[in-house]
């Protein structure tokens, strides 16, 4: 085994379950209460809010998908950016990646997979050990080869899609179906505008994730091909399973109820089927964040083995280090150390703000090399193409820049601290930069 080549055994069925599973975690069971609090108690911005934002991923999947068979390389979006925008920019996004996002997002779903454990078990705490166990754990098995991270993944998301489909039946067929689903578009006095951004934002957090299956590139027998299938089929499905189980939750409860609920699934499933009802759907999210910590992990030491591999990183040699399972080791176990070391803070919101918005800097920046690459390098071979271009990519642009900015101007000091970190890659790169020539 070379200590530097990760082996090609991952497939269509892989990258599809990495996909759903790593966007289907908390998102849909919680975000209906900040949504239909935005909306003052009304059900149809709301719901429209789900309509646009699946549209708006889905533009951005298209986007994204013509880079994944340009750039078929293991680490993705920071493959990307470094063969667009050089190898300092590439590093930066792969640095950020790596110290900010991924950890931050792993250990937020090691917290409210903690949490929900609370809540079934009432051993409040354990909290913060189950936390740092469950991150961990996914390590250790990820650690025993990417077939074993992939079955981790193709088990966890079929469970967790076979739980939403059945509380998307129940409900249906156990509510009554007599609450508005679509009017009043937002309750007397909510300004719509400042309404609509807080319901996107609230959503976008819901289908978060869909773009770090381009991490696997370099893994998959057939990457040009399988790769935008997957990001296509994989936002299509994600965003078909959240419009149902949204119109589920109105035909049980209305949104004026959703809105006072901590736990929208949960107070859902107690009113149709009682408090056993609601244990079966909280260990339904314990299994679906399962399944979101295990495909972030899976993902984002990828990314960490790329930016070793970069050789600008300290101890690269070390990081992009295979193990007797060809599986990242070192990398996995760094990802775990740093993710568990912020799951300290126990604080979910915190966490996830703080990751978002540096990630999206670069994803705005891939939609945007999308046209940089069209205009330098018009005759490579593209096994795929955006549709509509370039209104297609246009839309993926506007809706990052609305993400960032909403982001700025809501949690400033979480997004300065996100620049921050982002801006410490430089020196490092270029001090690494000096002593490699």
């Amino acid at each position: 085994m070379e200590s530097n080549k990760l082996e090609k055994n991952l497939g269509l069925t892989a990258a599809l379950s990495t996909l759903i599973g790593g966007v289907i975690g908390s998102g849909v069971f919680f975000k209906p209460q900040a949504i239909y609090t935005a909306t003052g108690g009304a059900p149809g911005l709301g719901m429209l809010g789900w309509v646009l934002a699946a549209i708006i991923t889905i533009c951005a999947g298209l986007t994204i998908a013509e880079l994944a068979s340009v750039i078929p390389k293991t680490g993705g979006m920071m493959m990307y950016i470094k063969e667009i925008y050089g190898d300092k920019v590439g590093f930066v996004s792969g640095w950020v990646q790596s110290v900010l996002f991924f950890p931050g997002m792993i250990a937020a779903l090691g917290v409210v997979f903690a949490d929900q454990f609370v809540v079934l078990s009432g051993i409040s705490y354990l909290k913060l050990p189950v936390a740092i166990f469950t991150i961990l754990i996914l390590v250790f098995l990820n650690s025993l080869g990417s077939k074993s991270g992939s079955l981790i993944q193709n088990i966890s998301t079929i469970c967790k899609v076979l739980v939403l489909v059945a509380f998307i039946i129940v409900g249906f067929a156990l509510g009554k179906g007599n609450n508005p689903i679509t009017s009043p578009m937002i309750a007397e006095g909510v300004n719509p505008v400042s309404s609509i951004g807080k319901i996107l934002m609230a959503i976008f957090f819901a289908f978060d994730g869909w773009i770090n299956v381009t991490a696997l590139a370099g893994e998959m027998k057939n990457p040009g091909r399988d790769l935008p299938k997957a990001i296509l089929g994989g936002i299509s499905i994600v965003a078909a399973i959240y419009l149902l189980i949204n119109v589920s939750f109105l035909w049980v409860l209305p949104a004026s109820e959703l809105a006072n609920s901590v736990s929208p699934g949960s107070a859902v499933a107690l009113k149709i089927l009682g408090p056993v009802g609601a244990n079966i759907i909280g260990v339904g999210i314990m299994i679906s964040v399962f399944g979101a910590t295990n495909a972030y992990i899976f993902t984002g030491s990828r990314v960490l083995f790329a930016l070793g591999q970069d050789k600008h990183t300290p101890k690269s040699e070390m990081i992009s280090k295979i193990n007797k399972s060809g599986a990242p080791g070192n990398s996995l176990i760094i990802l775990g150390v740093i993710s568990s070391l912020y799951a300290l803070s126990g604080q979910f919101n915190m966490l996830t703000d703080f990751a978002v918005f540096s990630i999206w800097i670069f994803i705005v920046l891939s939609f945007i090399g999308v046209i940089i690459l069209r205009k330098r390098k018009p005759d490579i071979e593209r096994a795929y193409k955006v549709p509509l271009y370039p209104i297609v990519p246009i839309l993926a642009i506007a809706s990052g820049l609305f993400v960032l900015i909403n982001q700025l101007f809501t949690s400033t000091l979480l997004a300065v601290g996100g620049i921050v970190i982002m801006l410490l890659g430089l020196p490092i790169y270029m001090l690494m930069d000096k002593k490699i020539k």
